[in-house]
């Protein structure tokens, strides 16, 4: 490797043809590998090195002094191995084992260790300097630092086995040792993770700063910070966060988007945990988001979903129809996909043909022929249905309707025999019909496709066993949007006054809100003549259409939620 990698460093102009020489002279005195006799020299950094490595090999680099190393995959490959090939295990996924290598060329010490351990190796670049400082502190196994098990332990104490799973891998609950045995590094994520579904986050925010390193969940659809790690650890943690998600460790300059499958036990129960991760680049290092898809959470019974009698009633009746369109609206993380999923399990029959095309697949629903799009191959929304329209469907669900091409087929598929499902971002149900028609379709098409808007919004529900009626003046009640009839009749709202079921803070649990518009024959003569959004607004609640704000209140009367939540949830 020697005499090559001077060669390739003179070629790239990395260093010159007389500092090669030196070098080459020194190491014939002294010996050694000729990337430490440069670094030595003062001709290259460390970083340079592992860096030139990394782009000529194709191989990912990575600054050891910066990842706390796992010391149950150190035992996997003896200490004079270890130095004698100058190799680090690193880290073990399912029957992949990432080492750390001086070398990323060198065949024989892969297949050596490949043949020992019987995993697979996956090799990365680190230079010499620290592979060696890293194989003597790995294998005397240095105590770990006060300040992280200080962090560790602002966790609860209850040391639940935490698992990662392949997903065509069944791996036993005694792959990975208890979260008391392993490293500070590998410790601490495990109890993120944990954390996260005993709190019932739907979301993980691990953010970087200049002087601040936090950790956020997002529960019940509002972020709290749980924890600050020392500054330090952040390489390792992100590091850790990626080789889970079999992410690039490499790759800082990119975002990046994978999965980690994991079995928990928490409180003596055996849960399948699926997070969705993304990593990106801000400022001051990488941001991971993990978006928690827990299917215990998943609700498919649809009387369940907060649905108003006879907006339900409306729904139902949609779906269960033969041909046309269904969508449902609302923002990110509104609960679209959750409603979806209950029109297709209330649809999933023996004698039906379902296809969906969906990016992410959030859940597998048995039954249903489920497919992931794959942007960068070609596979999207519109090559996904036209596809569909070949495979003889008789319901099909598109994720998300993005662009004209989607849309066209979508409203051709509803045209011709099918029930097609799908979300759109709009605000409401009458915007929505404005929003296909900006896309560039027609509007004869959209009012014949189209037979129901369903807009929804997700509001935290007030906590059962400590909610209080609160005094409202009765014109506070008539701004809120209740009627005269109702304040007249003494209508209630609620709050909770927090207690330790929901930490004080007076919700638990979320609910939805929805806005049903039905498309009958007076609304499709409207959206013929190019109604707005103000006159088929107007025209659908004369048809009976309880509106979000409306929604809203119903629930703020019935209990359910405050009217904080749905001011500011909703618009009058």
């Amino acid at each position: 490797m020697s005499q090559r990698l001077g060669d390739l460093l003179v070629r790239e102009k990395v260093i010159s043809a007389e500092q090669l020489e030196q070098a080459l002279a020194t190491q014939r005195q002294g010996g050694g590998r000729l990337g430490s006799v440069l670094v030595r020299l003062g001709f290259l950094t460390d970083e340079d090195v592992t860096n030139f490595l990394s782009r000529q090999y194709g191989v990912p680099a990575i600054n050891l002094q910066y990842f706390e190393i796992d010391p149950q995959v150190v035992k996997l490959i003896p200490y004079e191995t270890a130095k004698r090939y100058q190799i680090l295990p690193l880290s073990r996924v399912g029957a992949s084992l990432t080492i750390a290598m001086v070398d990323p060329t060198n065949v024989f010490a892969i297949d050596d260790i490949k043949f020992m351990t019987g995993f697979n190796i996956e090799p990365v670049v680190a230079s010499e300097t620290t592979i060696l400082d890293g194989i003597e502190r790995a294998y005397n196994s240095a105590p770990p630092e006060e300040s992280l098990e200080s962090v560790v332990a602002q966790f609860s104490e209850d040391e639940s086995a935490v698992e990662l799973q392949e997903e065509d891998d069944d791996l036993s609950l005694g792959d990975l040792e208890k979260a008391a045995d392993e490293a500070p590094v590998v410790k601490l994520v495990n109890m993120i993770l944990r954390e996260a579904v005993k709190r019932k986050a739907s979301d993980i925010h691990i953010e970087p700063y200049e002087k601040e390193y936090r950790v956020r969940y997002r529960v019940d659809g509002m972020l709290a910070s749980v924890m600050s790690p020392p500054m330090k650890m952040k390489d390792a943690i992100t590091s850790r966060v990626k080789i889970m998600a079999k992410l690039d460790i490499s790759e800082k300059r990119l975002p990046q988007d994978g999965r980690i499958m994991l079995r928990m036990v928490i409180d003596g129960k055996k849960k399948q945990l699926d997070y969705r991760v993304s990593s990106l680049p801000t400022l001051w290092g990488e941001k991971i988001v993990l978006r928690l898809l827990d299917k215990e959470n998943l609700r498919l019974d649809m009387t369940q979903l907060g649905f108003e009698a006879e907006s339900l009633e409306k729904f139902q009746k949609a779906i269960l129809k033969p041909y046309g369109m269904v969508l449902v609206t609302g923002p990110t993380g509104s609960g679209k996909t959750n409603t979806l999923y209950s029109a297709i399990s209330l649809l999933n029959k023996p004698d039906t043909n379902i296809m969906t095309a969906e990016d992410p697949v959030e859940f597998q629903l048995a039954g249903v022929n489920q497919v992931q799009m794959k942007e960068q191959i070609g596979l999207n929304f519109a090559a996904a249905l036209r596809s569909f329209l070949r495979q003889d469907p008789n319901i099909i669900l598109v994720g998300e309707i993005r662009d004209f091409e989607t849309a066209e087929i979508a409203i051709k598929a509803a045209l011709t025999g099918h029930l097609v499902l799908s979300t759109l971002h709009t605000n409401g149900a009458p915007e929505t019909i404005s929003r296909l028609m900006n896309m560039g379709i027609e509007p004869f098409l959209v009012a014949t496709s189209v037979h129901m808007i369903v807009a929804q919004r997700l509001v935290r529900r007030i906590c059962k066993d400590c909610r209080e009626e609160v005094p409202l003046p009765p014109q506070a009640m008539l701004e809120a949007g209740f009627t005269p009839q109702e304040v007249k009749n003494g209508a209630k709202v609620f709050k909770g006054r927090g207690c330790s079921t929901c930490n004080g803070g007076g919700y638990k649990g979320r609910a939805g809100l929805y806005e049903v518009m039905e498309v009958d024959d007076e609304i499709r003569e409207l959206i013929l003549v190019g109604a707005s959004v103000v006159e088929l607004k107007k025209k659908a609640i004369e048809r009976g259409m309880i509106t979000l704000r409306r929604s809203g209140l119903i629930k703020a009367m019935d209990g359910v939620t405050t009217l904080e939540e749905v001011a500011r949830e909703t618009v009058h």
